[in-house]
């Protein structure tokens, strides 16, 4: 039988920025430009993909980000109901940023198919308790910036 958790908190999923009509605009005309060109090209179908991918970008940009339950067990971290035990996770890092509003986060890669990256933002406990604890259950290894991050933010989607 599983005991409670030896940290738990709530977070939300990633940082919300609320869009203006002007960069929904410029999705728009940007999106509309692209398929049009592919158009004349003769490229029908990659019209249709930008125009696709555009609606999702816009779906996306306007959804808020849901509150998550972050808890750390003995046997493993979980989110929400699913529990990622440490047997199956390959290293950790604790990852702090120099933009002060953003909190700490803990980044895992895992043996997970679907999910091999977890990355959960820690509010309301000490960053480096967190590391002790987990660094007596995995090695500490290197993590980036993926290049999906860093193409996000850029767009701040």
């Amino acid at each position: 039988m599983r005991r409670g958790p030896l940290f738990e908190w709530e977070g939300r999923e990633y940082r919300f920025e609320e869009k203006n009509a002007d960069w929904y605009w410029a999705l728009g005309i940007i999106a509309t430009a692209g398929s049009i060109a592919s158009i004349l090209f003769g490229n029908m179908l990659l019209g249709l993909v930008i125009v696709a991918a555009a609606i999702s970008i816009a779906i996306a940009a306007a959804k808020r980000p849901r509150v998550h339950r972050f808890a750390i067990h003995e046997d493993g971290v979980s989110i929400d109901d699913s529990l990622y035990p440490f047997e199956s996770m390959l290293h950790f890092s604790v990852l702090e940023y120099i933009d002060e509003t953003l909190p700490p986060s803990l980044s895992i890669k895992t043996k997970h198919l679907l999910a091999p990256h977890l990355l959960i933002p820690i509010v309301g406990h000490d960053p480096v308790e967190i590391y002790e604890y987990v660094s007596l259950h995995l090695p500490e290894g290197r993590h980036d910036e993926s290049v999906m991050d860093r193409i996000s933010e850029l767009f701040r989607i």
